[in-house]
């Protein structure tokens, strides 16, 4: 059984610790082995504070640009020219993924990399600022998990890190890198497999929440993304269906015997599929079908059994229909497992930031979000949440949702940030938790998590014992546990093709609204919404600037 978290007392308010630290640090000189002295940390929480602006405009230029998995361009694209003016080596295309990149600076010393994620979900477009549900665009993508600010949160925690150890002479790399098709758990297996992650010592990822949290152990379930593709015969469906064999029947069987065979599976599984190709019209015995699934279980076996069952389905639903079928894998996450030295060192950055100063107008859209979708009323929190120890061996997980930093976490000591970008109680991969991702909140939350995530890699660049103590829990608990068993081939890649069509429709639809920080303050403003209350008319558009208008890369 793994160790619980230790109980620790309430921290002071975080100006009065550091200042303390500080005073203290020049009464002592620095053991071997410490952490980052309270001088460096203080300079890095001045330099994301001057950064602020820099924080809203990228996340609300990224919530604009609204980019499906593997379509990512434009966000790419910005993200990595703010990286490269300030002095980061950009290597875009990596592991065959068109809108995948690194950024690179530093010399020597530890190699600590930092990432998120940059996609977003289909037909959750979203107004910002307003607590109905309004898109911006009929049936267009949207930031319904908030991840338009997460590679903001890294870019700016970078920077202020870089500024640190510039100034003081400090040895040690940095690696930042994005999330590309999360929601599709379509990348990070990639990486994994390509080595982007071989001589790290240590990764962090950033993830949205409502809380300001991190945990170690096992989180999270494992999942794999396969589509089934049955051919079959078409004919007339009228006139001589008997000539044809329908591979929409196939499907239909397929997830048929899936739904009875529920009963019989353990209550941790998720299993859930959406048919990709259902045929032409009705009077042709479709030739082609496709389903697609996502098998989901908290260890890799439990994936892995999953999986077979699905294949063996597949199969018999293709033999009952005289079709033939092609299994797909489209992704891979690995169930997660966060290191616990690693965590604890975050938890006492995340202390020692605190929550954000929310203010009145904060808290009076969170309550009218809440009561308007009918969901619990409950104020954005004041208080950071302590530390997640890991679920006992008696528990038995009951479903949830699967993340494929988990593929990372298997190969070097990782955590997850989870930073309090949002508002308590909105409902994953929906419309309401992208209401309040371009507004103040998610603003200050972003700049919270700057604070903690650049305290903590400071901490690691400046201290070999706490890399070591992460490394041995990596190598001896963490093994103990499990192990890595991806379930992709040599010859399974990146489905880069999803969402190709879906973007050349709806990028053109979406241009008029992305941002121009140019000319307005902030998103909200470009569109005629006064925070916090709802807009009353039509959403103002602009004309894109020419480099919008580029269609040369992506759908």
């Amino acid at each position: 059984m793994l160790p619980l978290a230790v109980k620790r007392e309430p921290l002071m308010k975080p100006q009065k610790f550091l200042a303390l630290l500080l005073c203290s640090s020049m009464l002592a000189p620095m053991p071997a082995g410490a952490l980052a002295p309270p001088d460096y940390k203080q300079e890095a929480i001045a330099n994301v504070d001057s950064h602020t602006k820099m924080v809203q405009v990228m996340v609300d230029t990224v919530f604009s640009f609204g980019e499906p998995g593997f379509q990512e361009f434009r966000t790419s694209d910005y993200l990595t020219s703010i990286l490269a003016k300030n002095g980061f080596k950009i290597t875009k295309g990596v592991a065959g993924i068109p809108t995948a990149w690194t950024a690179t600076w530093g010399e020597g010393g530890p190699l600590i990399a930092i990432g998120s994620d940059e996609d977003d979900l289909r037909g959750v477009s979203q107004i910002p600022g307003d607590p109905k549900v309004e898109p911006i665009v009929p049936g267009a993508p949207g930031h319904g998990e908030g991840h338009n600010s997460g590679v903001p949160l890294v870019i700016t925690a970078a920077l202020a890190i870089k500024a640190v150890m510039e100034k003081h002479h400090m040895k040690g790399r940095l690696m930042l890198w994005p999330g590309i098709a999360e929601e599709l758990l379509g990348s990070k297996a990639y990486y994994v497999r390509e080595g982007l992650f071989k001589g790290v010592d240590a990764c962090i990822f950033a993830h949205v929440d409502s809380s300001f949290a991190t945990q170690y152990g096992p989180a999270n379930n494992g999942m794999v993304s396969v589509e089934y593709t049955f051919h079959g015969k078409t004919a007339h469906a009228a006139a001589d269906p008997w000539d044809g064999h329908s591979a929409l029947d196939a499907v239909e069987i397929m997830d048929v015997a899936m739904n009875f065979r529920r009963e019989h599976l353990p209550l941790s599984q998720r299993t859930h599929y959406v048919i990709t190709n259902g045929g032409g019209q009705p009077n042709i015995v479709p030739g082609v079908a496709s389903v697609w699934y996502y098998f989901r279980d908290y260890t890799f076996d439990r994936v892995k059994e999953l999986f077979d069952i699905g294949n063996r389905t597949a199969d018999a639903a293709a033999m009952a229909t005289d079709t033939t079928v092609e299994h797909h894998i489209l992704g891979f996450a690995a169930p997660n497992y966060g290191n616990k030295p690693i965590a604890e060192l975050l938890q006492s950055n995340i202390e020692a930031v605190g929550m954000p100063k929310w203010t009145p107008d904060d808290q009076a859209f969170a309550k009218l979000v809440q009561e308007t979708q009918q969901r619990k009323v409950e104020p954005l929190r004041d208080k950071v949440t302590p530390l997640r120890a890991p679920r006992g061996e008696d528990t038995v997980p009951t479903g949830g949702g699967s993340d494929d930093i988990g593929d990372i976490m298997w190969t070097v000591p990782t955590v997850t940030l989870r930073y309090p970008a949002n508002i308590p109680n909105m409902i994953g991969h929906n419309v309401t938790s992208a209401m309040a991702m371009a507004t103040p909140i998610a603003h200050k939350g972003t700049v919270a998590g700057a604070k903690a995530l650049a305290l903590t890699v400071l901490d690691l660049m400046t201290s070999p014992d706490e890399l070591t103590k992460a490394k041995a829990f990596f190598d001896g608990d963490q093994q103990k546990y499990d192990h890595y068993k991806p379930l992709l081939t040599a010859g399974d890649a990146p489905a880069i093709h999803v969402n190709d069509d879906y973007m050349r429709t709806y990028r053109p639809l979406m241009e008029p609204y992305y941002y121009d920080a140019s000319k307005y303050p902030s998103y909200l403003d470009q569109l005629g919404i006064k925070y916090p209350s709802p807009p009353t008319g039509p959403l103002r558009k602009i004309t894109p600037p020419k480099s919008f208008n580029d269609t040369g890369t992506g759908g």
